[in-house]
């Protein structure tokens, strides 16, 4: 079973949980430039980002390959209106789909890591890549709402994933 990943997962998510609560309603809802998403937004996409992946992690491991397709990210952030939701409820709802998604990958079976995964027109890659990446996806972002100087660098970033 995948421990490690999991693991990752969940220290990522009990490190950050604290950080975004210490950020204001008001500094959550500050949009930098209209086109640019709200701190709201941004975690937000983190929760339709959970969505995905979590359809792709339990299709890869038990079907034989998952083939699936990508998402319009901004146009999902603009349909569930994180930006008119309680700073606290996006936390607690990131919080709880993240928590859900550590056990679900805690009992994948270790021999379904490489089960083959396409999204959209990416290249193939193996479900450990795209449980690996969407741990180093959500630092990313996590990285960008806390206005850390270094961000984490994700390798899905160049594949669309």
């Amino acid at each position: 079973m995948p421990i490690e990943q999991a693991l990752a997962l969940e220290e990522a998510i009990d490190r950050e949980t604290a950080r975004l609560r210490e950020i204001s309603e008001q500094a959550a809802a500050i949009k930098p430039a209209p086109d640019k998403w709200s701190k709201k937004e941004e975690l937000g996409h983190l929760i339709d980002s959970a969505t995905n992946n979590h359809v792709r992690f339990v299709r890869a491991a038990t079907e034989s390959e998952f083939r699936g397709l990508g998402y319009q990210q901004n146009e999902w952030v603009r349909l569930h209106g994180y930006h008119e939701m309680a700073w606290a409820d996006i936390i607690d709802f990131w919080r709880r789909y993240n928590d859900f998604l550590v056990g679900l990958v805690k009992r994948i079976p270790e021999n379904r890591l490489e089960t083959l995964c396409v999204v959209g027109d990416s290249a193939p890659v193996t479900l450990k890549f795209l449980i690996e990446d969407y741990v180093l996806h959500m630092q990313h972002h996590l990285d960008h709402i806390l206005e850390r100087e270094k961000m984490t660098v994700y390798p899905g970033a160049a594949l669309g994933v």
